[in-house]
């Protein structure tokens, strides 16, 4: 098709916009979408650039004019007020009115004479006043009509740089020459919990109402109250299907299990049923029913582990052995990693030239659970599945479901990571665990806070997890806990912990591997989480901080502060309009106090520079009066490792004062 070649704009460099539009953008409802791009055009013509954005479906476009930036740059947002898929694009044209308007009031300031000017400004008003309807139609021909025919210049050029006149001609624009952008770019909007949500995972076996007996989900309900207590909304259970007999794992990941393991959750699969049956011992899907219903009732919901993969002893490999890879001597390849070894995992073929029954099964085990009232699902090992399947998947599960959150547990390598959630993972792990200097934190969250992944990928932060003991909890003691507590809590809205292990600081791990000694995932633990030293005081507390202050609710505003000591991390994170400042310093040295100044960005919190301000501990419920933008910052990490603080711009009045002393 021949281009219409009297169209002059050029539309390049839109932002966001994901490997040229082949993936969509990312938002919450309620979360603004700021849409940048370069719109020119030839010769001094303004140009007016409007940002078009409608729902997934809908014919008609929605506009939001943008506003200019230096350089040919231009802007606009929206918000989304409901879940779904939405698209956006952009529009720009020669603004004939504005350029004329420009013009006239520099001839008009210059003392040149305007009378064919006024005439050709009222043809431009005219020709608004023919696409316009009611009331519009008729105040624009009477300037029109004015800008002809009245006698008095200097009212004729009032009427010309009327605003009334620019606001009338500006809704009802001439768009027969204006240029659209090439492509037509998507956004996938998803609940807020995709953003915020605190995550607490634990072991429904190991919650019996004695000692070693294996538990059920009618134990755990009795834990739900805690839990809710404690802050948190997401209670994520590992895999809750039957376990096989065939290879089963003993204590510590032994090859040989003895008669009383229980093996491992992960190993899926038995006489008892597959994927969309429950561990006889744990109950009936009625109990299990009841356990989410109960934990609804305390604001909270379930995340179920979402593991395609088999044990030897699953139905599958009976009834569908084409989904299996078969090796020369008959035998099913089981799961390996080399040198390690997972002889009670079978890996699914996705190769397999049945892969369309594969897909459609794997799909209705999700929606068995989305029946059972799951809506949260966290992915095992996504990243050895294939991305097509995926991207199907989750695509189809959200056409029925879409308030159904999926979390990537896929420590993998970056472009793998960042692929996954392209094609729709909501969060994913990420490499915080292992991130533990000041500008290793600095450098890591810059990177997905300002990058293109801020458009995609949410991050998740989990200071531990049943699979992984980080040296720096192996050695720092309770006052790394401490420290990876605040970290996960305040760097990102999206965190999770392995709770009991983390609750009591248990650090013991198998020697020279990042791996819990005694492993949950291969016996049944009986948990004291009352013992001495527990920390569920204090992550009760910063969850009810992560819940009072929104500026605490988004990854996206994190800003680091300086510091004139490198064990002392300091960032900020701050609402749009000033409202809720909050600032964390946290000691990255869990052996000694580490003291140093802190920055503070006077200006951009709003705080005048001769005023004082109030900084109010929101931990230990401390307050300081500070004076400018340097303050002084002291942390025992035996006491307390970190600082979240309120920001207060302004001292009350006098009178007052009781109130912060």
């Amino acid at each position: 098709m021949e281009k219409e070649g009297r169209k002059r704009i050029v539309i390049e460099n839109v932002r966001p916009e994901i490997n040229c539009g082949r993936y969509p953008i990312k938002r919450v409802v309620g979360e603004k979408v700021v849409v940048e791009a370069d719109v020119f055009g030839d010769g001094h013509d303004l140009v007016t650039a409007t940002l078009l954005w409608r729902r997934a479906g809908q014919e008609e476009w929605r506009q939001v004019p943008m506003r200019s930036l230096p350089n040919d740059r231009w802007q606009a947002e929206f918000s989304i007020s409901g879940m779904g898929d939405c698209e956006y694009t952009l529009q720009g044209r020669v603004d004939h009115f504005q350029t004329w308007r420009k013009d006239f009031k520099a001839r008009w300031e210059a003392g040149q004479n305007l009378e064919v000017e006024l005439l050709i400004g009222a043809d431009h008003i005219e020709a608004a006043a023919a696409r316009a309807v009611d009331s519009d139609a008729e105040i624009l021909r009477s300037f029109a009509t004015g800008l002809r025919d009245n006698k008095d210049l200097d009212a004729r050029v009032a009427m010309a740089l009327d605003e009334d006149l620019n606001r009338l001609m500006a809704r009802h624009p001439d768009d027969r020459l204006a240029e659209t952008y090439q492509r037509t770019l998507r956004l996938a909007v998803e609940r807020p919990r995709a953003l915020f949500s605190s995550w607490y995972e634990f072991f429904p076996r190991s919650f019996g109402s004695a000692p070693g007996r294996h538990g059920s989900f009618a134990d755990c309900q009795r834990l739900l109250p805690e839990i809710a207590d404690m802050g948190f909304d997401v209670v994520y259970l590992p895999p809750v299907h039957p376990i096989a007999k065939t290879n089963r794992k003993g204590k510590n990941n032994a090859p040989t299990a003895g008669p009383e393991d229980p093996g491992s959750p992960w190993a899926i699969g038995s006489s008892a049923g597959g994927h969309k049956a429950l561990h006889p011992e744990l109950g009936t899907l009625d109990d299990f029913r009841r356990f989410v219903a109960a934990t609804h009732e305390l604001g909270m919901e379930v995340a179920l582990d979402l593991a395609y993969q088999c044990s030897p002893d699953h139905p599958y490999v009976r009834e569908h052995p084409e989904w299996f890879r078969w090796r020369p001597d008959g035998t099913v390849q089981y799961a390996e990693n080399p040198p390690k070894k997972y002889q009670d995992v079978l890996p699914l073929n996705f190769e397999t030239e049945k892969w369309r029954e594969l897909w459609q099964e794997l799909k209705s085990v999700v929606l068995f659970w989305i029946e059972q009232g799951v809506r949260i699902f966290r992915v095992d090992n996504p990243h050895t599945k294939p991305f097509p399947f995926w991207e199907w998947l989750i695509g189809e599960v959200r056409q029925e479901q879409p308030e159904v959150i999926f979390l990537s547990e896929a420590f993998a390598r970056p472009k793998i990571m960042y692929g996954l959630a392209k094609i729709g993972f909501s969060q994913s792990y990420t490499y915080f665990t292992w991130r533990n200097t000041k500008q290793e934190f600095v450098n890591y969250l810059t990177h997905l806070t300002r990058g293109e992944e801020r458009e995609h990928f949410r991050p998740n932060f989990w200071p531990n997890t049943p699979d992984i003991l980080p040296e720096h909890l192996q050695y720092g003691g309770r006052p790394a806990f401490m420290a990876r507590l605040v970290l996960a809590a305040t760097l990102s809205s999206n965190y999770g912990m392995y709770g009991p292990a983390f609750e009591l600081c248990v650090g013991d791990a198998v020697p020279g591997k990042e791996e819990y000694l005694d492993s949950e995932k291969y016996e049944i633990k009986s948990w004291d989480r009352h013992a001495a030293g527990h920390l569920r005081d204090l992550i009760t507390r910063v969850n009810q901080i992560r819940r009072a202050n929104p500026a605490l609710q988004t990854t996206w505003n994190l800003e680091f502060y300086e510091t004139d000591n490198d064990y002392l991390l300091a960032y900020g994170k701050v609402t749009g309009d000033l409202s809720n400042i909050i600032l964390t310093v946290v000691n990255l040295d869990p052996f000694h106090t580490q003291a140093g100044f802190v920055r503070i960005p006077m200006e951009a919190l709003g705080i005048a520079g001769e005023q004082p301000y109030l900084a109010h501990e929101l931990i230990s419920g401390d307050k300081y009066i500070w004076h400018g933008e340097r303050n002084y910052v002291e942390l025992d990490p035996r006491l307390m490792p970190a600082h979240i603080m309120q920001l207060h711009r302004r001292m009350r009045r006098e009178q007052d004062f009781d109130y912060f002393f």
